[in-house]
């Protein structure tokens, strides 16, 4: 009976210690989801050797306490337990330890698993430099004035430009300017529609077409009363007097071509006057004399 007294403190299955420190609470939350350190590494991006700091609570072989806290929450978020649980633990377990005396620092350095690799650090790098190198060549190519060999190069090989007549001026880039000689009312727009000039000219106003009009045109009832001069010189009316013109295009180049094809005109021939036969009697008031 006194054995089994004394077997009786010890009978029955005691409940499990739970652990009391973060690196511990890791350790146990890893194996119970069957993963490895090296398989936590692969999640958190995070050493092997700063990892199994993290686990023995050895916070004076990590880096630093912001290094310490930001291990310690990535371990927790990728085995599941409250991250900001674990992070107060670790700051107060830190305090004990040589860390907090030599290795002070302000911030907390960002998710180990959102910095970017190594590689692609220097990858971002190599273009960087890449781009800067070939802006730099860029202007200096831009920039750097042709040698006397090469102007000469292209001189050569530059056709030579055949004699010709001075250029005339482009009917384009002469003025068209309406002068109202007597009170006038008028209308000139362009192909869309968009009126320029709309209402009554007085006499001895003057009106200039822009330069910018594309096919402007002209409506008027009296056409006689304007004066038209394309670059200063006049041209022929824009119709008959008292008589009502629409849609007659006014621009520097319509103006000059019309001009063009009136002066170009043959000239109306006289009607030749009836001769009267010999012996014959010319009518009365014909004016034709009767040959004796």
């Amino acid at each position: 009976m006194a054995d089994e007294m004394e077997l009786e403190p010890g009978a029955g299955s005691a409940p499990d210690r739970q652990p009391d420190t973060p690196g511990a609470k890791l350790r146990m939350a890893r194996e119970a989801m069957g993963l490895s350190l090296p398989d936590i590494a692969t999640r958190t991006r995070i050493a092997q050797r700063q990892l199994e700091a993290v686990e023995r609570d050895d916070y004076a072989a990590l880096p630093g306490i912001p290094y310490a806290v930001g291990f310690a929450r990535a371990y927790a978020r990728a085995v599941g337990l409250d991250e900001v649980e674990i992070a107060a633990q670790v700051r107060q377990g830190v305090h004990g330890a040589d860390l907090s005396a030599n290795r002070y620092e302000m911030f907390e350095p960002a998710d180990p698993a959102r910095v970017p690799s190594r590689a692609l650090a220097w990858t971002a790098a190599a273009i960087v430099i890449l781009l800067v190198a070939g802006f730099t060549i860029w202007r200096m190519q831009l920039f750097t004035p042709p040698t006397s060999e090469e102007v000469a190069a292209r001189e050569q090989t530059r056709p030579a430009a055949a004699a010709a007549p001075p250029a005339a001026v482009a009917p384009a880039a002469q003025p068209v300017v309406f002068t109202a000689v007597d009170d006038v009312w008028l209308r000139i727009y362009d192909e869309a529609g968009e009126r320029l000039k709309d209402g009554l000219m007085k006499k001895g106003e003057t009106f200039a077409l822009p330069f910018a009009a594309r096919n402007p045109m002209i409506l008027t009832g009296r056409p006689q009363a304007l004066s038209v001069t394309v670059g200063g010189k006049a041209v022929p009316p824009l119709g008959e007097a008292d008589r009502t013109i629409a849609d007659v295009p006014v621009s520097a180049e319509a103006l000059l071509a019309r001009d063009a094809a009136a002066s170009t005109a043959p000239a109306a021939r006289p009607t030749p006057s009836p001769v009267a036969a010999p012996g014959a009697t010319a009518p009365a008031g014909s004016g034709v004399a009767t040959p004796q």
